[in-house]
């Protein structure tokens, strides 16, 4: 008895702390490319060899959720899944290829499908929302979802790599404590070692100063800081010689590194070390100043106190580039680019006001939660039809300890997560459901089945032993296979389509025959042989001319550029036209778009691309 009434006194505790924080700063701190493995938290099998001091002391403070996942195994459709809180299914932004016209290898019977440019910008984004609570908002380092943050609700817009940029010789070019541009910093940081007893310096971080200017200049209010390193991503350097001596000497290496590509298996580049340390030391600085400043809103509280963080990466560890070894998603199954398990599983720490410290989660979160989570914690409302767009669910009683279940507003427990990546040789869809993970391969529309758990306790993290021919799990293989069905068609998720290129199809593609971009009226138009299969969907993008600068593209300089009214942004597929019984397409071009061409879809499910042309 005294047991539980001690569970339900913390409980009330727990939801009186978490509730008496008017307004709380938010902040995410988004990694690039940082793995499930590449930290020392979620350690399995062979240790992690990289020092990550001040996550594992955030996890500590706060709860580390074990099964956390982003909303895709790349990076841009995860960025816009977690500032729109929509599926990059949904919001038809499935990869990083934007903009690019894939026509597809002679090999390859699928292309991917066109993506465009930017994310929508009809979709709610957190910091729109927060703004509309009072909230200032700020983001800073990496966007990579087209346009800028300022076009989706930011106040403050820092694209700056920081200290992630390429540089000359990686063996060698290291910063010096006069360097111009990054300087290294008088203040002594971890790691320690024998060699170092006080630890070494940093070099100037912009991405990192510039979040904490932010933060210092918006203390007198609420605000949203969205922290985005560049790193760990490619390319794989550092600027700290004294952290990549560190590793060097840690790994048996030698100091400097010879030239060349780092070839040894496992956790063994001392680059890519050097840069998650980089990460966390810069973790280390903006809760060294959220731990150390006065919440003028709240008296006799710091920000810490007044702030909830999110930790945690837009993917999966790449593991490979060229012959280089990056990171080492190992037992989990391939990494970045793939919706297997090293694609999507990521680390992901959440503190705060109310989260109970060194606490652990095991369910499924997806960071497609974070947009439904934030506006409970944050009191902020959104119009309904904005609400009942959002992917995720409202993970607030989880984190305060209230629950073990993610419910979603009826009060029924989320039964699964699912992924859609139909680009490139991974063409798949996957969903998670308890123990369980299906695959679906578009290519050959086969299914694969894996338990990864068995009554909670690890089973086949690998993906090693293929289920769906066990006549034991036929029943889990057909519900999965209904349920991921399901939820493709239920978020009008884009299938890839049939290659032109390809010529052993049995079917043909819809051939253009003519394609006229009047300069008079202003009207495209295209035009298919009468003979072939009819158009079904058509599409016209606004382009830039190729080639010399010329006065036409001078007006569109930047990134910014949106066209008319609403603003639709060059790369962007907008339907046309179609016509003479689904043998034409055409569509009005405004003045300011000096080029554009055409994407059909035919009866037969081909797409094919039109030559890009100017008006004439």
């Amino acid at each position: 008895m005294k047991t539980y009434i001690a569970l339900v006194l913390a409980t009330l505790s727990t939801a009186f702390s978490a509730t008496a924080i008017e307004n709380p700063n938010i902040l995410i701190f988004y990694v690039d490319d940082l793995g499930w493995q590449d930290i020392q938290l979620n350690d399995i099998d062979a240790p992690c060899p990289y020092e990550t001091p001040n996550i594992a002391k955030l996890a500590a403070g706060g709860m580390n959720i074990t099964q956390g996942y982003s909303p895709a195994p790349t990076c841009a459709p995860s960025r816009a899944g977690i500032i729109t809180g929509q599926h990059p299914a949904k919001l038809g932004f499935t990869h990083v290829t934007g903009g690019t016209i894939v026509k597809g290898r002679k090999v390859d019977p699928m292309i991917d499908p066109y993506l465009d440019t930017h994310a929508p910008l009809d979709a709610l984004t957190l910091a729109s929302a927060l703004s509309d609570s009072g909230y200032r908002t700020g983001h800073v380092g990496k966007w990579h979802v087209g346009l800028t943050s300022a076009h989706y609700g930011f106040d403050l817009s820092h694209e700056d790599r920081g200290v992630h940029r390429g540089m000359g010789d990686r063996t060698k070019d290291f910063a010096t404590a006069d360097d111009k541009t990054y300087p290294l910093s008088k203040e002594r940081y971890p790691p320690f070692s024998a060699t170092k007893p006080e630890g070494i310096s940093y070099p100037y971080d912009g991405v990192t100063e510039t979040a904490l200017k932010f933060m210092e200049d918006s203390k007198d209010e609420p605000f949203f800081l969205y922290l985005c390193h560049w790193m760990v991503h490619w390319p794989v350097l550092t600027r700290n010689g004294e952290l990549l001596e560190h590793y060097c000497n840690k790994f048996n290496q030698p100091f400097p590194p010879e030239p060349g590509d780092m070839t040894l298996e496992g956790q063994q580049n001392p680059y890519f070390a050097a840069m998650v340390t980089t990460v966390d030391w810069s973790l280390g600085r903006v809760v060294d100043f959220l731990e150390k400043t006065d919440d003028p809103r709240h008296p006799g509280k710091k920000l810490i106190d007044t702030t909830y963080i999110f930790f945690t990466s837009d993917n999966g560890g790449a593991e490979l580039r060229g012959k280089e070894i990056i990171s080492d998603n190992a037992p989990l199954r391939y990494g970045k680019k793939h919706p297997e398990e090293g694609g999507i599983r990521v680390p992901l720490v959440v503190t705060g006001p109310g989260v109970p410290e060194s606490s652990q989660y095991d369910g499924l979160v997806n960071q497609l939660d974070f947009f439904p989570t934030v506006l409970n914690l944050t009191h902020s409302t959104i119009p309904n039809h904005n609400r009942s767009a959002l992917s995720g669910l409202d993970i607030t009683p989880v984190l305060m300890g209230e629950s073990r279940m993610i419910r979603d507003a009826q009060g029924e427990e989320r039964p699964n997560l699912f992924w859609h990546y139909p680009h490139a040789q991974n063409m798949k869809g996957a969903i998670r459901e308890g123990d369980y993970k299906l695959y679906k391969e578009y290519l050959s529309n086969e299914y694969s089945l894996f338990r990864l758990y068995k009554n909670g306790q690890r089973l086949d993290l690998e993906e090693k032993e293929n289920l769906a021919r066990d006549p034991e799990h036929a029943a889990v293989l057909n519900r999965l296979k209904r349920n991921l069905e399901n939820l493709l068609a239920a978020n009008n998720a884009v299938m890839p389509y049939l290659n032109p290129a390809y010529s052993e199809h049995t079917l043909k593609p819809a051939q253009i025959t003519s394609f006229e971009f009047s300069k008079s009226n202003r009207q495209a138009r295209l035009e298919t042989r009468s003979q072939g299969p009819r158009i079904k969907e058509a599409y016209i993008v606004y382009r830039r001319l190729k080639g010399a600068w010329t006065e036409e593209n001078k007006k569109f300089r930047g990134k910014g550029t949106l066209i008319g009214t609403p603003p639709v942004g060059f790369g962007v597929k907008i339907p046309a036209t179609i016509a003479n019984g689904g043998r034409a397409a055409s569509a009005v071009i405004p003045e300011d778009v000096p080029a554009c061409f055409f994407i059909v879809i035919d009866e037969n499910n081909f797409q094919t691309f039109s030559e890009i042309q100017s008006a004439k």
